[in-house]
This record gives C-alpha cells, sequence and structure tokens, in this order.
C-alpha cells in the first residue's frame, strides 16, 4: 500500500482565495491518492472497506480504478505472484 500526497481537480471546482490583495483561483485541491495491491480473494472486502470509509455523499468523495497486475515480484526473495503480493 502506498499512500501520496497529491493536487487535482474534479467535479469541486476549487474556490477563490486572497492573496495580498489579489484574487486568486485556486483549482487544484488537495488529494490523497491510494495505491493497494490485493490478491484476487481480498478484491472485493478491500473496495467494501474503501467505500465504508471514505464515503459521506458528497462531491469529492473520490473515485476506486482497479487494474489487474500481470505479475509481481519481491525483490529480497525473489517471490512471484500471490505470494509476493502477502
Amino acid at each position: 500500500m502506498s499512500v501520496t500526497n497529491s493536487l487535482g481537480c474534479g467535479e469541486q471546482k476549487g474556490y477563490h482565495e486572497t492573496y495580498r490583495g489579489a484574487d486568486i483561483e485556486v483549482n487544484l485541491l488537495k488529494k490523497v491518492r491510494l495505491e493497494i495491491a490485493v490478491n484476487d480473494n481480498f478484491v472485493d472486502p478491500t473496495i467494501e472497506g474503501i467505500i465504508a470509509g471514505a464515503r459521506t455523499g458528497k462531491i469529492g468523495d473520490g473515485k476506486i480504478f482497479i487494474q489487474d497486475l500481470s505479475d509481481c515480484i519481491r525483490i529480497r526473495t525473489g517471490e512471484t505472484g500471490g505470494a509476493a503480493i502477502g
């Protein structure tokens, strides 16, 4: 699992702010990006857990993208596939 602070824009549109007397439009908002690799049998429980923890019902709750991993290799041990994911 990796957690990254990032900036992004979407339906939230941003906001206006005054900086040193000048009105500026801030359209890149602070976001948090999670990247989680799980074995096939943990995909659905992981999705359900993220939704349960993140859903507010308002714009900005986020999105979940699901991608297949062609392979995973643990460098330290040489394990591959599901064993390398954990």
